[in-house]
């Protein structure tokens, strides 16, 4: 019993290494190449600047996530929804819901939008160490930017096989990171062993006491140490809390080793155009290539952490209905998690590519970054505050609050970046957020449009059809949006064109605020030959609907679904009709067979 508890105590730091901490592990390729190409590395300067790294990774991503995050999980699940859903049920409905409600909004945009920048900047950081490999200097920047859109082709061509295919070999790979992370930063450190003295908040503080405005803005590059930290929580669901924190540990040494590593080469060799890799070549010149590999093999897999982590939101998005629903492919036949949205996919391809296009290299790409991720930290906080103070563990609320206000720090720091490329970072979370707003509020406005019928009026007219006689064999089944409200497709099948079978049954799936379990209700007798049957998941349950129906005794003949044909002159409308074409609709989405479906189409004005 003792060895698998070791073997599955290993295995969940392994796997943790590999699905959730590439992010944050590839930070140390250009963090500090960013902040010295700004800031002199004096020995003062260092010894600084090292210190906010150490207490930026202490207090975003140990305090914030580790600690205060990540105890507030639901099922195992973590994230921006898993926040909301938390703070919904502790809110009465009102402003402070509403509230809430758009928070959630922004920071899933603003995670989407980074999930396009990430990957855009660990690929671009990693290739660009070839210029260092003697002969390579001169190499055209435009060949570097091909090779790693090259790499960015590649690794989103293959998503469609899942990651679970591919994550084994993950964990092995970042050991080897990690590790080599760890020896180099320990070599260097032997040259200027006087930078341990950057564990002192002491020297963080003179830094910024004495830069003034100056040092205030290296906060916007100092973030770049902590990019990835959310990771932690957002990606909880995939392996749980416990070997996530366990592999932190790791993580964490390794990444101060080395920033502190790279800090002493920076003392001897304060000309260095690119820290990490020019430290490698110093250290052991003949080990740099098969170490340029093992960067771009991790930044890869940096990459596929974000990928799918944006897949994961997406499909919190699509269940909770902020977002339309998607063509979703599941990859795992036991891991849950682990989908492919194709669509989005391919758009965060187009993206990636387009991005590099943009900004050239990783240094000016590290001018962009930051700000999304310091605005997702601060909602973060926010809710976090909410969610402590309504609970039994008010005590964490000035943990949060003192969290929070360096989050917001680090914000405002970032805000000088908007000019330089920053603006990338909100155009590219306008799009989700635009497409969450216009679908929300067009959904809301298209059920007040198509006034749905209550059970009862309905019951009236259908009993009379019934009593007829002249119902077909076998079984009709309806969707319907909630169990007691007839829609208006439902009133034109049976009333205005007296398709009325034997037995009709009203299908309702309903999302609970839990990420997981399915519970089922049958009610037979709503009417004569009138049954319904309510579904109710959680948000992140992939549902079989005719597995379900067969275990309760519906052999369904043919399936009804409605379709709206909206008509309107309202600009915002128009858009909501648009993404609503171009959406799957429910029965495609939830996989149903297409040989019993019979789509009704209603004309709607808005």
């Amino acid at each position: 019993m003792k060895q698998s508890e070791g073997a599955s105590f290993w295995g969940g730091i392994v796997k943790s290494l590999g699905l959730v901490f590439g992010d944050i592990g590839t930070s140390p390729i250009y963090t500090l190449t960013v902040i010295f190409a700004l800031t002199k590395p004096t020995p003062e300067n260092v010894v600084g600047i090292l210190s906010l790294v150490f207490w930026t990774l202490i207090i975003l991503v140990s305090a914030e996530y580790a600690w205060l995050a990540m105890g507030l999980g639901r099922k195992g699940e973590g994230g921006t929804i898993v926040l909301k859903e938390i703070l919904i049920r502790l809110l009465k409905p009102g402003r402070r819901m509403a509230f809430v409600v758009f928070l959630s909004y922004v920071g899933v945009s603003l995670l989407l939008g980074d999930g396009i920048i990430t990957p855009a900047i660990s690929i671009l950081s990693a290739v660009e160490g070839m210029l260092i490999i003697p002969g390579l200097e001169n190499l055209h920047h435009g060949a570097l930017i091909l090779f790693a859109a090259a790499i960015a082709f590649v690794l989103f061509v293959f998503q469609y096989k899942g990651t679970d295919k591919v994550a084994g070999a993950f964990g092995p790979i970042m050991i080897v990171w990690f590790v080599a992370l760890t020896v180099s930063g320990l070599v260097a450190m032997t040259t200027h062993p006087e930078v341990v003295r950057a564990v002192s908040p002491h020297y963080a503080i003179l830094f910024l006491t004495k830069n003034g405005l100056a040092g205030f803005f290296v906060l916007s590059e100092v973030i770049l140490c902590a990019t990835g930290g959310e990771a932690l929580y957002a990606d909880m669901g995939h392996l749980g809390r416990r070997p996530i924190i366990r592999a932190w540990y790791f993580v964490f040494c390794a990444l101060v080793i080395n920033y502190f590593g790279q800090g002493a080469f920076a003392l001897g060799h304060p000309d260095a155009k690119n820290l990490l890799f020019s430290m490698i070549q110093w250290e052991a010149p003949l080990l740099y290539i098969p170490f340029l590999i093992l960067t771009i093999l991790a930044t890869i897999i940096a990459s596929q952490a974000m990928i799918s982590g944006v897949f994961s939101v997406i499909y919190q998005g699509i269940t909770t209905r902020i977002m339309p629903l998607m063509k979703v492919d599941y990859t795992s036949s036991h891991l849950k998690s682990q989908i492919y949205i194709g669509s989005v996919n391919w758009s965060l391809l187009a993206a990636v590519i387009f991005i590099m296009l943009i900004f050239q290299k990783s240094e000016n790409l590290a001018a962009a970054y930051g700000l999304a991720v310091t605005g997702t930290m601060t909602i973060t906080g926010v809710m976090m505050i909410m969610i402590f103070s309504r609970t039994t563990r008010k005590w964490k609320v000035p943990f949060a609050v003192l969290v929070t206000a360096v989050d917001l720090v680090f914000f405002l720091a970032c805000l000088n970046k908007l000019p330089h490329g920053g603006y990338w970072s909100l155009i590219l979370a306008s799009i989700p957020f635009a497409v969450i707003l216009i679908w929300t509020q067009g959904q809301r406005a298209l059920y007040r449009a198509l006034r749905p019928l209550d059970l009862e009026t309905f019951l009236l007219s259908y009993e009379q059809i019934y009593g007829k006689g002249r119902n077909i064999p076998g079984t009709g089944l309806f969707f319907t949006r909630e169990a007691p409200v007839v829609p208006p497709y439902v009133i034109h099948c049976i009333i205005r064109s007296n398709i009325i079978y034997e037995r009709n049954v009203f299908v309702s799936l309903g999302r609970t605020d839990e990420p997981f379990g399915v519970k089922t209700k049958l009610t037979e007798g709503l009417g004569t030959g009138l049954d319904s049957f309510e579904i109710r998941a959680g948000y992140m349950e992939m549902v079989d609907i005719e597995k379900l129906l067969k275990k309760n005794g519906i052999e369904e003949k043919v399936i009804f679904y409605g379709i709206e044909d909206i008509a309107t002159n309202n600009p915002l409308w128009r858009v909501f009709s648009a993404i609503k074409r171009q959406s799957a609709n429910f029965v495609q989405f939830n996989k149903l067979p297409a040989s019993k479906l019979q789509g009704v189409v209603t004309r709607v004005e808005m």
